[in-house]
């Protein structure tokens, strides 16, 4: 393995989840040789203050990293600014770049996956990105499996991977109506990601993701994903910024490495269906309900 990737870490005002992301990552295997980059978001109201004040304590007491490097936001960015900005900024001084956000604990060999793939695909344009998190599908999955298009719970890129992000919502939308490819972009219509991206464009939320989803999918790009996950999202629990209380995509931490060799790059046509299966017979048991509760709080979160 050659140079260790930079990781940025996106923080809020969550104290506790942070404290939980930041002891999960230093256990990796590679964290000791790891660059840790916090990019630590501004208050949005008064009531933020104390908690966000007690996050940059956290970041500032971290150890376990080779070097850590807090950015205090003097005012709130929002997600979506704070991550798009952090990322580009990071990427003008490194190839690549390992991405966290404040509620997302990882397995131990989180990190020796992210770089030995961000190694193995360096130079393969079909590939766009590196996934963490696996949904909990009820079949057995592929050791690791490519699909179209870019995801966002514990990620990693490369500068020519980014370079692919259009942050034009509105452009996006035009060119997946016009080439008709709304229903494959939605899981064969088992997930809205179409109306999520339309709710970006009318202002009703902010979201980054969607518009990374979409930038990637359109250009045909892969993305790497692990079979068993190696992200646990602890924050389903109704304190984040984006999340309502929901267990529907809690998954268990792999507890041994995922082995990459002989990966084949192409969308995983099985793969494809557990998970349209897996949003399909979730819609009768929470997803459906997650999902609005998400759009409702990307709503407030514009109002505030």
């Amino acid at each position: 393995m050659q140079s260790i990737t930079p990781i940025a870490l996106f923080a809020y005002a969550r104290p506790e989840h942070t404290r939980r992301t930041l002891e999960a990552l230093a256990a990796n295997a590679l964290a000791d040789q790891s660059d840790l980059i916090v990019y630590s978001d501004a208050a949005r109201s008064e009531r933020d203050a104390e908690a966000v004040c007690a996050v940059r304590e956290l970041i500032r007491a971290a150890s376990g990293f080779r070097s850590v490097t807090l950015v205090e936001r003097d005012m709130n960015f929002g997600l979506a600014r704070n991550i798009i900005e952090g990322v580009s900024e990071v990427l003008r001084q490194h190839e690549c770049i390992i991405v966290l956000e404040d509620d997302m604990v990882t397995s131990p060999f989180f990190l020796m996956y992210m770089n030995e793939a961000l190694e193995r695909f360096a130079s393969d344009d079909r590939v766009v990105s590196i996934h963490g998190y696996v949904y909990p599908v009820e079949g057995t999955l592929p050791e690791a499996f490519f699909l179209p298009g870019a995801d966002c719970w514990g990620w990693a890129t490369w500068r020519r991977g980014w370079a692919c992000f259009n942050p034009d919502g509105a452009q996006l939308l035009r060119e997946l109506k016009q080439r008709k490819l709304e229903h494959a972009f939605d899981y064969e219509g088992s997930y809205p990601y179409t109306k999520m991206l339309e709710a970006q464009i009318a202002g009703t939320n902010d979201s980054w993701a969607i518009r990374w989803y979409a930038s990637a999918f359109l250009l045909g790009k892969l993305t790497l994903y692990p079979g068993r996950s190696l992200v646990h999202n602890i924050g389903n629990d109704a304190t984040g910024t984006h999340c309502d209380q929901s267990s529907v995509m809690d998954t268990s931490l792999s507890d041994r490495p995922i082995r990459l060799e002989g990966v084949a790059v192409e969308s995983s046509t099985l793969v494809r269906w557990e998970f349209s299966r897996f949003f399909s017979s979730r819609s009768r048991r929470g997803i459906t309900g997650w999902i609005r509760r998400l759009l409702d709080s990307l709503t407030l979160e514009r109002v505030a």
